[in-house]
């Protein structure tokens, strides 16, 4: 997302138009990430577990196996995507000249697919080992890689061709290789990651049940997710036309930033959490979660106050005209007001990631992500696109407060389980 978040800051200098095709493009990548969820939280979960229970030869086959399916999975959507994109692109009902520009960018970004794939599924490698650290130095490279391509392969600067909105994309795709040729390095030097497993295996059903299991939940929700927000972008376009899927497409990976700081967050204590879980340290773990809590709460109410206050700045930095940062700025408003709330939810969903019940943020997520779409409808057609950024605030500020509480009973279970000491 962050890549995609860069792409749009300089394609915004050539206009809105453009701005809505790479956003519904987005959409996709969103769904792509959704995706590899399925490797990169059952790594983050397995090794994590594994480790906590010293069966490090567990780790490490758990390790080829997510990668074995990262593999698989990248290639068939990086295949899938490069030969049929426009079914895709057509969904969204795009005026032709947008449409042909968002066709164009996909067949690109499609070829660096699997490598999103790879990428996701070493880091949660790495996490599920202790090591957050190093995907983060490793994709901070790449986020500045893309930075600096950019400008020199969209505008053509100096011995750059100008490519225009497949410059992006392939800025993304080199960035994207950059990383994931330092995760192999990394992890075949010296002793490697884990006894420098195996990166393509022949899949064992033992592993790979228990891999589906446990990441199936989470990358269904997330899938499920992105489907919805695709779904939201194009009621947003009937109501408001390319500037409506402008701003809830761009607006989205703007929002990205909070929603993904506070997924990094969870996603290390959800490793936290599986370690100790494992060990039966869960005092530890639940002071893990409190601590969690408050630093995103904190990010919240800073982010809350940044876009309702500040909403059509922020979004005159990816678009001049005064219109589309206006139609922007009014999404940011809107959506400032659930922050503290979905940050809540992401919070407490590593948490009960970490205990292997990955089950429950999946249930509260789904439904009331489907709840969006007829809200949206109801409330576009009385008050126009704005009704639509109002059914996302409302849905998530339910889905943050009832994954809560149902945190607060599955606590008083292990209490009285004597799992959790009262």
């Amino acid at each position: 997302m962050a890549y995609n978040l860069v792409d749009l800051l300089w394609i915004g200098r050539l206009g809105s138009e453009a701005v809505a095709a790479v956003g519904s493009v987005g959409m996709l990548m969103w769904m792509m990430n959704s995706v590899a969820i399925i490797s990169k939280v059952s790594a983050e979960i397995t090794i994590g577990q594994s480790i906590g229970a010293r069966r490090l030869d567990k780790a490490s086959i758990y390790a080829s196996h997510t990668t074995t399916i990262a593999i698989i999975l990248g290639l068939f959507f990086g295949i899938l995507f490069f030969l049929f994109p426009k079914p895709y692109i057509s969904f969204y009902q795009l005026e032709t000249n947008i449409a042909l520009d968002a066709v164009s960018y996909l067949r690109m970004i499609a070829l660096g697919i699997p490598f999103v794939f790879l990428v996701l599924n070493f880091s949660g490698i790495y996490i599920g080992s202790g090591r957050s650290d190093i995907p983060f130095y490793f994709n901070a490279v790449g986020l500045i890689m893309n930075i600096g391509l950019d400008p020199l392969l969209i505008f053509g600067i100096g011995p750059f061709p100008e490519m225009g909105i497949k410059g992006a994309a392939l800025a993304t795709i080199v960035s994207q290789g950059i990383v994931m040729s330092l995760f192999l390095y990394h992890m075949k030097k010296n002793n490697g990651m884990l006894g420098k497993f195996s990166l393509l295996v022949k899949l064992r059903w033992q592993y790979t049940a228990n891999i589906l299991k446990l990441g199936f939940p989470v990358a269904a929700m997330n899938i499920y997710f992105a489907f919805i927000n695709m779904n939201l972008a194009r009621i947003a376009s009937i109501y408001g036309g390319h500037l409506g899927i402008m701003s809830q497409t761009t607006g989205g990976q703007i929002e990205g930033i909070t929603w993904n700081s506070s997924s990094g967050f969870s996603t290390a204590l959800g490793s936290f959490t599986a370690q100790n879980y494992a060990a039966n340290k869960i005092k530890r773990a639940l002071s893990a979660y409190r601590v969690t809590l408050i630093l995103m709460g904190i990010l919240g109410s800073v982010t809350s106050f940044l876009f309702i206050m500040f909403g059509d700045n922020i979004f005159s930095l990816f678009v001049s005209e005064k219109e589309a940062y206006e139609a922007g700025g009014a999404y940011l408003f809107i959506l400032g007001i659930s922050q503290l709330f979905m940050m809540l939810e992401i919070t407490t969903q590593g948490m009960f990631n970490g205990f292997g019940r990955t089950s429950p943020p999946a249930i509260i997520s789904i439904t009331f992500n489907t709840i969006r779409i007829p809200l949206a409808i109801f409330l576009g057609s009385k008050i126009g696109v704005t009704g639509v950024w109002w059914a996302i605030t409302i849905t998530s500020m339910f889905k943050g407060t009832l994954l809560f509480i149902w945190y607060l009973i599955l606590k008083r279970r292990l209490s009285k389980t004597a799992l959790v000491s009262s």
